[in-house]
C-alpha cells in the first residue's frame, strides 16, 4: 500500500519466472465473481482434500514425438500433460466451436536452458528459462533442465501442467482464429486472458475426473494452481496495454476460474473492451519515483492510517467503529486467531505487529513457497478481515461459519476498493492500494489458513476458489454487494 505524498510505494515485483505467451461483442455486466458462491465447492465441484491431486498411478506413460526429449521424470510429466489436454481438445473443439476438428501441434520441443541450446521460433534456447508456444512453427516447447524442476519443487506437479494448458491455449487460440475473436494483430493481454480461461476450462475436466494422466481435488490442490499466478504474474505497475503483458494475478485467476466455471467458449468471447472493464489495477504513474517497494508496517504513522481509513470505509454503517490494538492478538476470554482476532466483548481487533510483519515482508526470488511472507497488503487485509466482524456484529449477523468466512472476505474487498485513490493529485495523504496489491490478497486468500476468509473463530472457507469470488464481489459490488450476496 502507499501513503500518496508522505509516501509513494507498490508493491515489489515477485516472479519465480516469466511463463507463458509468444506470440465480437463486449460481454455486457460488470466484472464479478463467476457463477454461485459455494463455500463447499469449486464452481459446484464439492471440495474433497482426501482426493489426490497430480499425476495417476498405474497409468501408462504417454508416448508421442517429442524433439530433443531426454525422456527423464520432467519429459514424462510434460508429455503426459500435453496427451491429456491433446484428447480434452479433441472432444471440447468440435462440440464448442461448430464442429471444428483439433489438429494435434506440428512440434514438441524439450530443452534444457542450461545445455545444449536448441532453435525453435527462430530463437536460440541458450538460458531460456520459459515454456511458450511459437505460432510460426506451431510448436510447444519447454525448458526441462530450470523452469519445470523449478515449479515442481515449488508448486508441485500440477504447476506444470498448468503451464503446459497455457500454452496449449495458444495453440488453441491459432487453430479457431476468427472463432476466438483472435489475430496476428490482437493485443498480447487478449490472448494471455483467454490462454489462462482456456486453462481454467481443462482444469475442470481434470477435477470432473475425466483426465487421463491426471487428477486434482478442487481444494489444496486448485488453490496450488491458482496460488501459482502469483509467481507468474506481471510485474506490478506493467500496463495490461503493453505487449507481452500477460496480466497481474487478480486477472490472471479470474480467467482461470471463468473457464473453470463457464467453459471454453466464455474463453472465446474475451476482448479488449471486456478485459478493460475488467482490469482493476491500472499501469504505475510514471511521477512515482519510489515505487517498488512496500511501507513499514510497524510505523505507528502508518497504522494510524490503516485505522482511519477502515473506519472512514465503514462509518455510513453506523457501527462502532473497533480500535487496533498490539497485544499478541489475545482477547480478554483467551480467544486467538493470530496473528489478528477480532474480540467482540472489548470491540478492539487485537494483533500480533511481529507475526504480521513477516507476512508482510514479500518472499525472494527462489523461496519455495509463501510461508516465508506475502506483502503489506495481505498484512493490512488480515486486520481489515476482523475489523470487518465489527461491522457484522453492529447489524446482528453471525459471526460464525462458513457465511461469515465469506462475507468477511467480500467486506475487505469492498475496503480495498474504498482505498482506491480516485483523486490522485489532490495530497490526500490518506493510505491508497497500490498497484500489486491486489496480487497478494489473492495470495493470501489461497493459503492454507486465510484469515482474510475466516469466521471469528479462525475457521477459514474450504474453497479457496471461494474465497477470491467473494474478494472480488466486494472489490467491485462494495458492502451492498456483500449484503446482497451474504446476507
Amino acid at each position: 500500500m502507499r501513503i500518496r505524498v508522505a509516501l509513494a510505494l507498490t508493491a515489489a515485483v515477485i516472479m519465480a519466472a516469466q511463463v507463458g505467451g509468444c506470440a465480437g461483442k463486449p460481454i455486457t455486466g460488470k466484472a464479478r465473481a463467476v457463477g454461485e458462491i459455494d463455500a463447499g465447492t469449486a464452481a459446484g465441484i464439492p471440495i474433497d482434500n482426501s482426493r489426490p491431486s497430480g499425476p495417476k498411478q498405474g497409468v501408462e506413460d504417454a508416448k508421442f514425438p517429442v524433439e530433443n526429449a531426454d525422456n527423464g521424470e520432467m519429459d514424462r510429466l510434460a508429455m503426459n500433460a500435453v496427451s491429456d489436454i491433446y484428447d480434452y481438445w479433441a472432444e471440447k473443439m468440435p462440440a464448442e466451436f461448430e464442429g471444428q476438428k483439433f489438429e494435434p501441434l506440428h512440434r514438441l520441443v524439450s530443452y534444457d536452458s542450461n545445455g545444449k541450446p536448441v532453435k525453435v521460433c527462430n530463437t536460440s534456447t541458450a538460458k531460456l528459462v520459459n515454456a511458450f508456444y511459437c505460432s510460426l512453427d506451431d510448436s510447444v516447447a519447454w525448458d526441462r533442465g530450470v523452469l519445470l524442476p523449478m515449479l515442481d519443487k515449488q508448486f508441485g506437479p500440477m504447476s506444470v501442467v498448468t503451464v503446459l494448458a497455457h500454452e496449449m491455449g495458444h495453440a488453441v487460440q491459432f487453430r479457431l482464429g476468427a472463432k476466438s475473436n483472435v489475430n496476428r494483430s490482437t493485443p498480447t493481454i487478449i490472448k494471455e486472458q483467454q490462454a489462462d480461461c482456456y486453462t481454467g476450462s481443462f482444469f475442470r475436466h481434470v477435477a470432473e475426473g475425466k483426465a487421463k494422466h491426471f487428477d486434482i481435488n478442487v481444494g489444496d490442490g486448485l488453490n496450488q494452481v491458482l496460488a501459482t499466478m502469483f509467481f507468474i504474474r506481471d510485474p506490478a505497475g506493467e500496463s495490461a496495454n503493453k505487449q507481452g503483458a500477460h496480466g497481474l494475478a487478480f486477472d490472471r485467476v479470474f480467467a482461470f476460474q471463468a473457464g473453470f466455471t463457464e467453459g471454453p467458449r466464455r474463453c472465446a468471447k474475451m476482448n479488449q473492451d471486456e478485459i478493460n472493464s475488467r482490469i482493476a489495477e491500472k499501469e504505475r504513474d510514471p511521477q512515482d519515483k519510489q515505487a517498488g517497494g512496500q511501507v513499514e508496517i510497524s510505523d505507528k504513522r502508518i497504522m494510524t492510517k490503516l485505522e482511519e481509513s477502515l473506519a472512514e470505509a465503514f462509518k455510513r454503517t453506523g457501527a462502532a467503529m473497533p480500535k487496533i490494538k498490539d497485544n499478541g492478538a489475545t482477547c480478554a476470554d483467551g480467544s486467538s486467531t493470530p496473528p489478528a482476532t477480532y474480540c467482540p466483548d472489548e470491540n478492539i481487533v487485537a494483533i500480533d505487529l511481529a507475526a504480521l510483519k513477516k507476512i508482510a515482508t514479500p518472499p525472494k526470488r527462489g523461496e519455495p513457497g509463501l510461508d516465508t511472507g506475502i506483502g503489506d497488503f495481505a498484512a493490512f487485509a488480515e486486520i481489515a478481515s476482523r475489523y470487518s466482524l465489527a461491522i457484522q456484529k453492529s447489524v446482528g449477523a453471525s459471526l460464525e461459519g462458513d457465511k461469515a468466512g465469506l462475507r468477511t472476505a467480500c467486506l475487505t474487498g469492498a475496503w480495498a476498493a474504498f482505498t482506491v485513490d480516485k483523486t490522485p493529485n489532490d495530497g490526500d495523504e490518506k493510505l491508497h492500494i497500490a498497484v500489486g496489491d491486489l496480487d497478494e490478497a489473492v495470495a493470501e486468500l489461497l493459503l492454507e489458513k486465510s484469515l482474510i476468509a475466516a469466521d471469528a473463530k479462525g475457521k477459514h472457507v474450504p474453497s479457496g476458489f471461494a474465497r477470491v469470488e467473494a474478494f472480488r464481489v466486494g472489490y467491485f459490488d462494495g458492502d451492498k454487494g456483500c449484503a446482497n450476496q451474504f446476507s
